[in-house]
């Protein structure tokens, strides 16, 4: 292959991870302002981060469109192959994260019909848990370095913990308190998005650690004991 050959190729996946971190930012930017959204009881945030959705699908069809151009018209071997592979399922990942945080923000809009309810402060605490976790996950990916992602990989639990508490805290406001039955039930689905955005972190560490190592990570992933199927 000649060298100018391989200068292209070099600068078609510097533009790949350029691309994947942009989208990165932008799913950042959905989740932080979600949890924002229904800490505050901020309607036009959520009604904003609903409509900025589009923005997360279009960069994913990008991504999408550059690693299909690379395997069509590079045929990568090796190290660039999972280059290409990595890039192509943390944009995956990065989709469905953006999806919850509409998700949460459609939420935010139904619940702030009703009353405030004391439990969004723990919303608030679980989902700044998780936007630090796919922030570290995607600082690993930029910088290649696997500590960093198997921390997170193995911190999951902590995020599954929160869930497990808010969860039993919520069950009994709505049995001591039937008028808080709606708002809590989707605050109970706010948790369980927050908890999966999570799992989708965990799931780009793993990515990490492949596209670093060229190995898949040898144990399972850690969960806390699971009290509820939300």
């Amino acid at each position: 292959m000649g060298d100018h050959i391989v200068k292209a190729f070099d600068q078609a996946l510097d533009h790949l991870a350029g691309d994947l971190a942009k989208m990165g930012g932008l799913a950042e930017s959905q989740v932080n302002d979600a949890i924002t959204a229904i800490t505050r009881r901020d309607t036009a945030l959520a009604q904003a981060v609903i409509e900025r959705d589009a923005k997360v699908d279009v960069a994913q069809k990008e991504v999408e469109k550059r690693c299909s151009s690379l395997l069509a018209l590079r045929q990568p071997m090796a190290n660039d192959l999972r280059e290409v592979m990595a890039a192509w399922k943390i944009s995956g990942d990065l989709e469905r994260v953006g999806d919850l945080a509409k998700n949460i923000a459609k939420r935010t809009l139904v619940i702030n019909q009703s009353d405030p309810i004391q439990l969004t402060r723990s919303i608030e605490r679980m989902g700044r848990l998780a936007a630090a976790h796919l922030k570290q996950v995607l600082d690993a990916y930029s910088s290649r370095e696997v500590a960093p992602a198997l921390a997170i990989w193995f911190q999951d639990e902590d995020i599954d913990a929160h869930y497990n508490s808010l969860f039993r805290e919520l069950l009994t406001y709505m049995m001591e308190d039937p008028r808080t039955i709606g708002p809590c039930a989707h605050l109970l689905f706010v948790a369980k998005n927050i908890e999966r955005i999570g799992d989708h972190s965990t799931n780009i560490a793993e990515t990490v650690h492949y596209l670093v190592t060229g190995e898949e990570i040898a144990s399972q992933r850690p969960k806390a004991d699971d009290e509820r199927n939300v």
